[in-house]
């Protein structure tokens, strides 16, 4: 399509004066007093201009912005809106504002500390009105942000565990939030700590419900619960607890921080909730193991406790050649003496018992550290007896104990070996039965049931005798305290058409106060009568020595 040619030549309308914008021609011809307004004198005009002058500047403004209405804008009495002025402290007789917006109920301070909007992990608020956690409480911040959108104003910064209210921006000192500030961060002292396995207490959560502090629940994210019963079981361990609830670790690794928070919060006795989550215990595990410890994927409970305490030992400044360096050890931390002879040829089918060892043939004796003990189960049979018995094998604990008597040898790695205790013991004593073997093809289970009793276990078979430690023939005595229990669960796929079996666990924790036991699966949390303890699969066990009095025997008595 072309140009549409012009009706008049440019150049013949060069004289034509530009029209004037409606403002002039009113101000030429109309009164502004005809609309209700109000006359402005010269001098009023800005910077000695007349009024004429002053709305000739304004219409090459408007003459830019043809699409904006003449009457949009301000009114001369309106001042634009400005952010809430800050205070360094409350207004007079408004100490208690915004107190009442606060819902505990909501309120869940187990969870990682990071920002719902940025996920940053500095500088945390939590907002006590909906339980989000926000960073900063600048102006510029997430938490000023969220103060305004959603009216909620009450924040408790998740490090120092001091509260402001925003947007004011003051600190608020009132003693009617020292229950939120304890539960954020619970804090004992060594009396209270002391009392914990001598007083027996029942505290009521916000729902009214019963609780005992120590024996709460533990959430299950997904496949974590080898996780929880590890931390319950620990957490029963007098010296670990009673360092964790009584010590400042807040200079200590991200770990020890971590795990001495999760400690208090299973021991608190005025918690909201019967229940607590390892879910910021389980981030840092898993970035620390590079993810070989996961809340997703289910593990092995004594591969997390080994790596655990081993972590654990070093970031509370423990040294990797110095024994009992720091309070893991010195709570678990134990001698062994191993004794291996290379195993020979022999012609002679009946000479004797091939792992029997030679008296002339030479014994490497080595000592050795451990942590917790390994416990062999016998194979179990692959057929029923002719009554139907033994469909589940039972073996007595001190069985399990004889591969430590110092007599009986054990193949490995084509040599024999033999091992036995050595003094001093430790003041606890974790055992592992193992259960479970691999293969090339695939993983087998021994189902095998070990018989104990949970007190009066004499343990002075299985170690080397020393006068000036111990006196000779005087038993040793320990007591259990926790009990983890592995459980199979066949879950059945629809799809496939077929069912896989699943490990689940659950621990048994002896309440010391009381001499009764609970047992603790997730969020479940049960008494369980002292016979029945060992009808489960028991898999990690830990035991504690009895103290004896000072002037028993000839020997040092443990402390």
């Amino acid at each position: 399509m072309g140009k549409r040619q012009a009706s008049e030549a440019l150049e013949e309308l060069g004289g034509v004066a530009s029209p004037a914008s409606k403002r002039s021609r009113m101000d030429e011809g109309d009164s502004p007093l005809e609309n209700g307004g109000q006359a402005q004198t010269p001098s009023e005009a800005p910077n000695g201009q007349s009024s004429r002058d002053a709305g000739r500047g304004e219409d090459e403004e408007d003459d830019n912005n043809d699409d904006v209405d003449d009457d949009d804008g301000l009114d001369d009495d309106e001042t634009p809106a400005t952010a809430p002025i800050r205070q360094s402290a409350p207004t007079s007789g408004y100490d208690d504002l915004y107190l009442d917006t606060i819902d505990r109920n909501v309120l869940d301070f187990d969870f990682e500390k990071l920002c719902s909007v940025s996920l940053s992990n500095i500088n945390v608020y939590a907002c006590l009105v909906c339980g989000k956690y926000f960073q900063g409480r600048g102006p510029k911040s997430h938490a000023y942000f969220h103060s305004l959108d959603e009216d909620h104003h009450v924040y408790i910064n998740l490090e120092t565990q001091r509260v402001y209210v925003l947007p004011e921006g003051y600190e608020v000192k009132s003693k009617a939030l020292d229950d939120i500030k304890f539960v954020a961060d619970p804090r004992y002292t060594r009396r209270d700590a002391a009392e914990l396995d001598r007083v027996p207490r029942t505290s009521l959560t916000l729902a009214g419900k019963p609780y005992t502090p120590g024996f709460v629940g533990m959430n299950n994210i997904k496949e974590n619960d080898y996780v929880n019963v590890v931390v319950q079981a620990l957490s029963h361990v007098s010296p670990l607890r009673n360092y964790f609830l009584t010590t400042d670790v807040s200079s200590r690794p991200e770990l020890v921080k971590r795990c001495g928070i999760l400690f208090r919060k299973i021991w608190n006795p005025r918690a909201f909730k019967s229940h607590v989550s390892p879910h910021e215990l389980l981030q840092e595990v898993s970035l620390r193991s590079n993810k070989r410890f996961t809340l997703t994927r289910q593990s092995d409970p004594v591969d997390f406790l080994s790596w655990f305490l081993n972590n654990l030992h070093l970031g509370l400044g423990g040294s990797r050649s110095k024994p009992r360096s720091s309070i893991v050890q010195h709570t678990f931390q134990g001698r062994l003496k191993v004794e291996s002879q290379t195993i020979t040829a022999r012609a002679d089918a009946e000479a004797g018992d091939r792992l029997r060892f030679e008296e002339a043939a030479e014994v490497d004796v080595q000592h050795a550290r451990f942590l917790f003990l390994t416990l062999d189960l016998p194979p179990a049979p692959l057929f029923q007896d002719e009554l139907e018995r033994n469909i589940i094998p039972q073996v007595p604990l001190t069985t399990l104990l004889g591969k430590y008597d110092g007599r009986r040898a054990q193949e490995e790695h084509a040599r024999r070996k033999r091992f036995r205790l050595l003094h001093p013991l430790p003041p606890f004593l974790a055992m592992h039965v193992k259960r479970f073997s691999q293969n090339k093809f695939v993983s087998e289970r021994n189902p095998t049931i070990v018989t104990f009793d949970a007190r009066n276990l004499d343990v002075s078979p299985y170690v080397e005798p020393n006068p000036e430690e111990w006196p000779p023939g005087e038993p040793i005595w320990y007591d259990l305290v926790a009990n983890i229990v592995h459980e199979a669960v066949r879950v059945r796929d629809d799809v496939a058409d077929t069912s896989e079996e699943k490990k689940t666990w659950k621990v048994q924790l002896k309440d010391k106060a009381t001499g009764e036991w609970v047992v603790s699966q997730d969020l479940f949390v049960d008494k369980v009568q002292n016979e029945l303890l060992y009808l489960g699969e028991s898999y990690l066990q830990i035991w504690e020595r009895r103290r004896e009095p000072k002037d028993k025997g000839k020997g040092k008595a443990s402390a």
